[in-house]
């Protein structure tokens, strides 16, 4: 059931994700093609803040900022699984994998080195104090608006 605090959630933590975003685009390669990098981290930013924010805004500030730590959690994973399954498809398309599992290997080492690149001060620390900003402005309104 849509709520006031699903939509504020999903639209905190979709804009915190397209900031973030932007924050990685230097890091990357040179080179890479950055098309729909921060439009579609901002889509899985506002499914996670809807599904696990939006559910959970209300209770304690404790919980909240759990919450706004899961949220973030979890757009980091399905960001990084999406972006690297992406990678693996294209390898995949050029035949550079021998088989399904040498893919998925492939993909499994994307995702730690896509992991080790966003892993760095310039990123963690915004994403933190932007996650806990994000569960406190969806705890705002969740009180408002139940």
């Amino acid at each position: 059931m849509p709520t006031g605090a699903k939509l504020i959630g999903g639209l905190a933590f979709a804009a915190l994700a397209y900031f973030i975003s932007d924050l990685i685009k230097p890091l990357l390669p040179e080179g890479s093609q950055l098309g729909w990098f921060s439009p579609l981290n901002a889509i899985i930013g506002f499914l996670m803040g809807w599904t696990i924010m939006g559910k959970g805004a209300g209770e304690t500030y404790r919980r909240t900022f759990g919450y706004g730590l899961t949220t973030l959690v979890a757009t980091a994973f399905w960001s990084l699984l999406v972006w690297s399954g992406y990678e693996m498809l294209k390898l995949s398309i050029r035949m550079r994998f021998d088989g399904p599992i040498e893919a998925l290997q492939g993909m499994a080492q994307e995702f730690v080195d896509y992991a080790k690149l966003a892993a760095v001060n310039e990123v963690v620390w915004p994403a933190v104090i932007g996650a806990l900003f994000a569960a406190w402005v969806t705890h705002f309104f969740a009180k408002r608006t139940s």
